[in-house]
């Protein structure tokens, strides 16, 4: 018997360490992946935004504190974007050797603009008319509580000269451009100096060698900024929650209901099309480009992805040249959720008032609005401003319809935002295969 149980001891023993052994593979799997989940930038966002709205909801009090937070970490961003879209062009026009290339790009990037954005107010005003989401509004009492800051985006919208849009492209002082951080002025000198550099040839090497440097720098230090977005996004979610409230959405469900239904329709049909046209995924799209979308949620500025997008969209695929005239060039053209709401708003103020707006008149709408919502980005206060503008300048819907949108316009932004960016890196995309300026990353 003794031998027969000296030779089972040492096998239980064995089949004791296997067990033991395996349990701290499994902690230690588990303490990696937790590990992998907690630095995780996207999840890091995602939990700071629950948080946001847990501790706007619940200490509303933090919403001032919360917004300096907020604007601290929107000025850290956009303290960058001035001079990665002025190297991400001047690189981009440097390295194509070829001018009538740069105009063939950017006119490619203004055409798709333009029909893609048109097709963003079409959709818009279709939705607006088949939901009708005005049709059931009450009185809603932000209308009197922010008749003051009304006021100042009806004198902004007054004293707005669209003849005087493009004369503001062109800047009278290039370092005044960039201390107000205007894009459409950065954008035009950029195009220029890059214009410039590439005629030195071989002389601007060295030139456009130190401009790659300085732009991984400002890239390096983006991705430092970019590892205080959980805090970004919380702040901003806090103070959204915390000043408006979640119950003065109430009366306005309908509007935000039919808004981000629009976003969506736009997005998954519209956009999705174009994806499928140029043969790529949309889905994989937006999974590549999950942080950015998750950190617009939280802060509601389009700023805020400006720089890692620049940064994203060439290592997707798309050569930097073609990412450096389309990003930065999208931000003030190709605004698409900005269209969209702008468009759908209009349509919604028209049905709180009762007005029963013609086809014609709705077409003459959009024909504004094609051309206003070209200077959204250019401008302050941007879409709240060209709506306003757009109202006074057809003459049809009462101005002071304008309040009824203010107190929930925050809200909307998130749509806004996040719908502005997919658009514009499609865009990116879709340019670059047109050119045959895309290369697939190797997986």
């Amino acid at each position: 018997m003794s031998p027969s149980v000296r030779y089972t001891l040492p096998g239980n023993r064995t089949d004791g360490h296997i067990l033991i052994h395996s349990i701290k593979n499994l902690i230690l799997v588990i303490q990696k992946q937790m590990k992998r989940l907690l630095t995780n930038l996207t999840f890091q966002v995602l939990v700071a935004i629950i948080l946001g709205v847990i501790v706007g909801a619940y200490f509303p009090g933090f919403a001032p504190a919360a917004k300096q937070i907020s604007d601290t970490f929107i000025r850290m961003i956009t303290m960058l974007i001035a001079p990665i879209i002025f190297c991400t062009i001047v690189l981009g026009i440097a390295g194509m050797h070829d001018m009538k290339k740069v105009g063939r790009v950017g006119g490619k990037a203004l055409l798709y603009f333009e029909i893609v954005t048109t097709f963003a107010l079409i959709i818009g005003i279709t939705v607006a008319n088949l939901l009708k989401p005005g049709a059931t509004f009450m009185n809603h009492p932000v209308v009197a509580a922010n008749a003051a800051q009304l006021a100042d985006y009806q004198k902004a919208a007054a004293d707005m000269k669209w003849g005087d849009f493009f004369t503001h492209i062109v800047p009278s002082n290039i370092f005044a451009a960039f201390t107000n951080g205007d894009i459409l002025q950065i954008l035009f000198f950029a195009i220029l100096f890059g214009y410039g550099l590439s005629k030195l040839a071989k002389d601007g090497t060295g030139f456009v060698s130190g401009i790659d440097k300085l732009s991984k720098v400002l890239f390096n230090i983006m991705k430092v900024v970019m590892k205080l977005a959980p805090i970004g996004a919380f702040a901003g979610m806090a103070f959204t929650i915390g000043k408006y409230g979640i119950s003065t959405l109430q009366p306005m469900l309908h509007l935000l209901g039919a808004v981000y239904l629009t976003m969506i329709l736009f997005i998954f049909v519209v956009l999705n099309i174009i994806c499928r046209l140029y043969k790529f995924s949309l889905w994989k799209y937006l999974v590549y480009i999950k942080e950015e979308i998750l950190l617009l949620l939280g802060t509601s500025s389009s700023e805020s992805a400006l720089p890692s997008m620049i940064e994203k969209m060439e290592k997707y695929g798309c050569s930097k040249s073609v990412v450096g005239l389309v990003i930065p060039t999208g931000y003030s053209f190709n605004l698409d959720g900005t269209t969209i709401y702008m468009s759908m708003a209009v349509i919604f103020l028209a049905q709180v008032f009762r007005i029963d707006l013609s086809i014609a008149q709705e077409l003459t709408i959009i024909g504004i609005l094609m051309l206003t919502s070209k200077g959204a980005a250019a401008v302050t206060g941007g879409g709240f401003i060209i709506l306003t503008s757009t109202l006074t300048a057809i003459h049809i819907i009462p101005i002071e319809g304008m309040a009824i949108l203010f107190g929930v316009d925050r809200f909307m932004s998130e749509a806004r935002a996040i719908t502005n960016l997919i658009g514009n890196g499609i865009a990116t995309i879709v340019i670059a295969k047109s050119e045959g300026e895309f290369s697939p990353p190797t997986p």
